[in-house]
């Protein structure tokens, strides 16, 4: 079942979601290392966070993946992404984050649910526009 652009399956899993975009992904990875070989690093990274990115940001405080294999999996398109910069190309995972001033994207995903429960527990959604959330608070 589909809703919302994720895909959930009779467990209540998101194993399928996390395969489709993960092929979804390395569809504009392709994109991306066919036409635009030699642009620069700021060049790349600005459609690495556009094209790539985007997609496995999009919805993740719901299908945010729990088991180690999905997140190795997911962690594996970073790192593809970043072997795609030939000025980086003999350097570590780690390094060529640093290089790139991205984090990693489980990273990406904690500070994420941080943010969200910030809001949540200071009170910062519209309680109009989130009703359910409202009734949280003591």
């Amino acid at each position: 079942m589909r809703d919302l652009g994720a895909l959930i399956d009779e467990r209540l899993a998101f194993s399928n979601h996390i395969q489709d975009k993960i092929n979804k992904v390395d569809a504009m990875l392709g994109v991306i290392k066919r036409n635009f070989k030699y642009l620069q690093l700021s060049s790349i990274i600005l459609l690495y966070k556009n094209m790539v990115r985007s997609h496995l940001d999009y919805c993740s405080s719901v299908w945010t993946p729990y088991t180690k294999g999905d997140i190795e999996d997911l962690e594996k398109v970073q790192k593809r992404a970043t072997r795609l910069l030939l000025e980086l190309k003999g350097f570590k995972y780690c390094d060529r984050l640093k290089a790139c001033k991205l984090p990693t994207l489980h990273y990406r995903r904690l500070r994420g649910d941080m943010i969200e429960t910030f809001k949540i527990v200071s009170g910062k959604y519209d309680s109009c526009a989130a009703p359910i959330l409202t009734g949280l608070q003591a």
